[in-house]
């Protein structure tokens, strides 16, 4: 019989080849292939082919009762809202983030009202020594909390030390590229080590019905090193989204086998450590100017939770070949079909002008009912008049012009009017009695030429300015621009 040769694996995506190569064909990155290591030997024997006998796989009916999954709940209310609810018993958890982001802040914050409440906690810290975590701790506030540490990056010598106290309520693990494990010969953080430790912790958890925590280093993409196997072997998936240099911090649930995902919590990164913030529209709106061109607030849903955001468009006349097209925290392809779009159905040249959009607060936003907010600003920012301050827009942009209809209506509009919003701007479609019934004066738009004659409108655009837009207009008109 042959021998087996070696395999390789990368080290970013997880894809396994059988020759080394300087590219992954996979996710295409360079000089990340390596070797894994051999596999163990089978004793030498006759091997059967047919399974042994025995009791079998337990069949049991699709109908029957069910019962929700046995939680815990952290005592953060975010960070319980992003995981449905609290920490699932048994389940597994990974949470990964840029380094200085807050990772370890915010697992260290739940270990220690965890362990106050009265429950058993294990934090297992393979990158800081024990006065480095009882630092923290102190400028936490949180010293005196019953919280057990475990400096020890060896999988089977901390489990051994598991075993002898029982098992504990929650183990958190900072970080698991840091761990390694007998069965595999490789050194830490490798692709084989990062998967054999994860799947010994996950065991761990099912097991003993311990709630495992999985802290983990991401890439220069933004994904979490390693293999991506084991974000498939985890329950659960969070990101610790923002600017390092900002103070705000956003985490987001990008998978969850026992909640909603795309759920957000949103955090402050104070001196005292990571605070929650109650009412993050009034976090992304508070420095907003309504005066200046420009500025719409978007409407959104994140997960189950709405928020109002501020979307800031500047466009500009640009003397270059090809104008500049900058944004941050929304999809630059979107972008292109929104102005496209505009150009095609409202005669708006923005072929000839530098575009830029940002994202106030630093979120970033994913769904395409932010399309009718983004073209508003940008008309607002060409025309060089700001919108009214009192009202909120939403809605999904076709590549025929019409303003579709999108979920959740009656909720934006409770939270737009909950912090003091007035009107609103949204497809044609979503206006019902049950949105009436809320009490904000809704304008209805079917094309995103409605749009444009809205804007244009004295309650939009006030004084010469107003005059001066609708001019524009009926000079586009006159010289065939559709």
């Amino acid at each position: 019989m042959a021998r087996k040769g070696p395999s390789y694996a990368c080290t970013v995506c997880g894809n396994v080849t059988a020759r080394w190569a300087g590219r992954c064909e996979q996710c295409g990155n360079w000089n990340t292939i390596e070797e894994l290591p051999p596999e163990a030997p089978v004793a030498a024997g006759k091997r059967s082919t047919t399974p042994k006998a025995g009791a079998g796989a337990l069949l049991v009916p699709l109908a029957g009762e069910t019962e929700d999954a046995p939680r815990i709940e952290t005592g953060i209310a975010e960070l319980d809202r992003v995981a449905g609810g609290g920490l699932v018993r048994g389940s597994a958890l990974l949470v990964g983030g840029e380094p200085g982001i807050g990772k370890s802040t915010l697992v260290l914050q739940a270990a220690a009202r965890l362990a106050l409440n009265g429950h058993k906690v294990v934090y297992v810290s393979g990158e800081e020594a024990v006065a480095q975590v009882r630092l923290r701790a102190d400028r936490l506030g949180v010293l005196d909390a019953p919280l057990d540490l475990a400096p020890e990056t060896h999988v089977e010598t901390v489990l051994s030390g598991l075993g002898r106290q029982g098992a504990p309520d929650l183990i958190i693990v900072d970080s698991i590229q840091t761990l390694w494990t007998d069965a595999i010969e490789s050194p830490p953080g490798t692709v084989g080590q990062v998967r054999a430790a994860a799947q010994t912790m996950i065991r761990y958890a099912k097991q003993t019905g311990a709630a495992v925590v999985l802290v983990g280093h991401v890439t220069k993409d933004g994904q979490i090193a390693g293999p991506k196997l084991v974000e498939h072997m985890v329950d659960g998936v969070l990101y610790f989204e923002g600017d390092p240099s900002h103070q705000f911090r956003i985490l987001r649930a990008v998978k969850n086998r026992f909640g909603p995902t795309d759920e957000i919590g949103v955090f402050e990164m104070t001196g005292g450590g990571l605070s929650e913030v109650a009412n993050p529209s009034l976090l992304f709106l508070g420095d907003r100017d309504a005066a200046t061109p420009g500025s719409a607030v978007f409407a959104g849903m994140e997960g189950s939770r709405p928020l109002l955001v501020e979307i800031q468009a500047l466009v500009a006349p640009s003397s270059l070949a090809s104008p500049r097209r900058a944004v941050l925290g929304w999809d630059a392809n979107r972008l292109s079909m929104v102005l496209a779009v505009l150009d095609a159905h409202c005669g708006l040249k923005l072929s000839s002008h530098d575009v830029f959009l940002n994202i106030a607060g630093g979120l970033r936003i994913q769904e395409p009912a932010a399309d009718l907010a983004v073209a508003a600003a940008l008309i607002s920012s060409l025309a060089r008049t700001p919108l009214a301050a009192d009202r909120v827009f939403f809605g999904e942009i076709s590549l025929s012009g019409s303003v579709r209809a999108v979920s959740q209506t009656p909720a934006r509009l409770k939270e737009a009017q909950k912090l003091g919003f007035s009107s609103a701007t949204l497809p044609d479609s979503s206006v019902d009695d049950a949105s009436r019934k809320l009490g904000l004066t809704l304008s209805g738009v079917q094309t995103l030429p409605d749009l444009t004659a809205k804007i244009s409108a004295p309650d939009q655009i006030s004084g010469d300015d107003g005059a001066r837009f609708q001019a524009q207009a009926l000079v586009s008109a006159e010289r065939g621009v559709p």
